[in-house]
């Protein structure tokens, strides 16, 4: 069995310290959540301040978000962990995401497993330098030049775990 706990989100200079304590007290990891904060955040300042513990979002509201946007989020902290971060991603409620977030709403379940296809092929691009090629019924991805296209990783792609 893995234990995991959470990291402070209310203030950025509470996670370094919080999170070498749970490494140091043999947590296997430590997750945010998307309530008053943003779920990825913490985690920057977590990966710089650990080397064991596994780093990770629990969740991330999808939609109001471009999967673009999610990709390079989880790409720079794959990165400054050394491999050790998981994306946890879900699709909210339709009023959250209509009045809250602003944003339409359409069938989830179809829509995240697009959402984690493009994801998906974004990342590949990235690590192997393949022409970015998405096309969706939700989403279109197809330039990725240069001076946008972050360096290879040399890390596992980030894993996926997808909430209902």
């Amino acid at each position: 069995m893995r234990i995991f706990t959470t990291l402070p989100q209310n203030d950025l200079n509470q996670v370094s310290t919080a999170a070498a304590a749970a490494e140091a007290a043999g947590f296997d990891g430590a997750l945010t959540m998307e309530n008053r904060h943003d779920p990825f955040l913490a985690h920057a300042v977590a990966a710089t301040s650990t080397k064991r513990i596994e780093l990770g979002t629990a969740v991330a509201i999808a939609f109001p978000r471009s999967p673009m946007v999610v990709a390079n989020a989880c790409w720079d902290l794959q990165t400054a962990s050394k491999g050790r971060f998981a994306l946890g991603i879900g699709p909210q409620i339709r009023p959250h995401n209509e009045k809250r977030f602003s944003v339409p709403w359409s069938a989830p379940v179809p829509r995240l497993r697009e959402y984690v296809q493009a994801l998906r092929a974004i990342w590949r691009s990235w690590e192997t330098g393949e022409r970015l090629r998405f096309e969706g019924e939700h989403y279109t991805f197809t330039l990725m030049t240069p001076n946008f296209t972050p360096a290879s990783t040399g890390q596992p792609m980030v894993p996926v775990t997808v909430a209902a």
